[in-house]
């Protein structure tokens, strides 16, 4: 790795971390934000030997999120 390539590495570091700090804080605060992970379009099975749940429309608005949020990024 040469010299020129640093600051580079260090603005990759700088939005791990932050990344890495947003999960943290969403993790911590997912019981409290009541309609994560029970948006219409989520899909939850109870059966009789267990229960299947599978977060759809949560997934699709995390990602369209963090894609929007990378491109904020990314944009300079």
């Amino acid at each position: 790795m040469s010299v020129t390539e640093l600051p580079q590495l260090g603005k990759i570091l700088i939005v791990v971390g932050l990344l890495i700090a947003a999960v943290g804080v969403f993790l911590s605060l997912g019981g409290k934000i009541g309609w994560i992970g029970r948006l219409p379009g989520d899909i939850l099975i109870k059966g009789k030997r267990g229960v299947f749940y599978f977060p759809l429309a949560t997934s699709i608005i995390a990602s369209v999120v963090l894609s929007f949020v990378l491109y904020l990024i990314k944009r300079k």
